[in-house]
């Protein structure tokens, strides 16, 4: 236990701020960040976890405004970046300083730093053709994975599924995953994956989420109870030093419990139930991945909401 608490404290410390950003973005630095005031994130981790979400910030941003600073072994004790701020960052001896511009000073005298007019022009461009794009499509991924236990550090993901959902066409993604292992008898009566199946038909973990990524593209991820399965995803991508999915995350969980507010429980066999579906979750990746599916067609309003902004 003091051991990792003593890793965590040895983390830099991390601090985004964000202003006209697009909600999605904000949403999904929330899945490693608290915000603490509006569009004020913290959070400790690595620092590659730290240019996964900045590069995610910088691709997101659009005609918004962010702010990276993080501890850093310089004479300052941190360092930072500026994304559309209107302030650049320049190098003095090894001290980042803050370059403001005179709005008194001819641009020809003082030329502006960063995109030039026409690059710039293709960056709004390239975003609000995808923001327009996006906004008259239904097109999402369900996701979810079976594992063997509850704790993405210690446990491993053993089969993954996924329906890639294009208006009226679905396109699914299943594999098991190489288990060197010997499963929990809880997991097999549970699941009804044995060791048998895992070691016939199971694949490399690197190979099955390198396809995973490309297969959802950067479409938005619908699930049921999400955050855990990409916890466990993420928690792998950062083993092997794969990109982070970071697209924008919808919880069928959350909107059943804002639709059904007196339910037993928030159960994934009590939500179908109360929405008429009269299936049995098999607890199998590809299995449940279609329930969550039927489930998505039955919630109020459904279309309106992944679309939002």
């Amino acid at each position: 236990m003091v051991s990792t608490i003593e890793r965590t404290i040895k983390m830099p410390l991390t601090v985004i701020t964000l202003k006209s950003v697009p909600p999605s973005l904000r949403g999904d630095l929330t899945k490693w960040m608290q915000e603490i005031a509006t569009g004020v994130f913290i959070g400790n981790f690595n620092v590659r976890v730290r240019e996964q979400l900045w590069s995610r910030v910088k691709d997101s941003v659009g005609n918004g405004e962010a702010t990276l600073s993080f501890a850093h072994r310089n004479e300052l004790g941190y360092h930072f970046d500026t994304i559309n701020t209107q302030r650049t960052v320049i190098d003095y001896d090894g001290i980042p300083l803050v370059l403001l511009p005179n709005s008194r000073s001819n641009e020809s005298e003082n030329p502006k730093l960063g995109y030039s007019d026409a690059a710039r022009f293709r960056r709004i461009k390239k975003f609000s053709s995808s923001k327009n794009a996006k906004k008259h499509s239904r097109n999402y991924v369900v996701l979810d994975i079976e594992t063997d236990g509850l704790d993405e550090n210690k446990n491993s993901i053993i089969e993954i599924g996924a329906i890639k959902v294009c208006e009226s066409e679905l396109e699914k993604f299943h594999y098991f995953i190489k288990y060197d292992k010997i499963l929990p008898k809880e997991i097999k009566q549970l699941t009804g994956i044995s060791n048998e199946m895992l070691q016939k038909e199971g694949k490399d973990i690197e190979i099955v989420l390198q396809e995973l990524f490309d297969f959802i593209g950067d479409l938005d991820i619908v699930g049921y109870g999400i955050q855990f399965d990409l916890s466990f995803i993420n928690n792998k991508m950062l083993e092997l030093s794969l990109p982070l999915i970071t697209n924008r995350t919808h919880d069928l969980m959350r909107f059943v419990k804002s639709e059904k507010k007196f339910l037993e429980n928030y159960k994934l066999q009590t939500a179908l139930k109360n929405y008429g579906i009269d299936e049995k979750v098999p607890h199998r990746a590809i299995l449940d991945a279609e329930l969550i599916y039927k489930l998505s067609t039955k919630l109020t309003n459904f279309w309106e909401w992944i679309n939002q902004k």
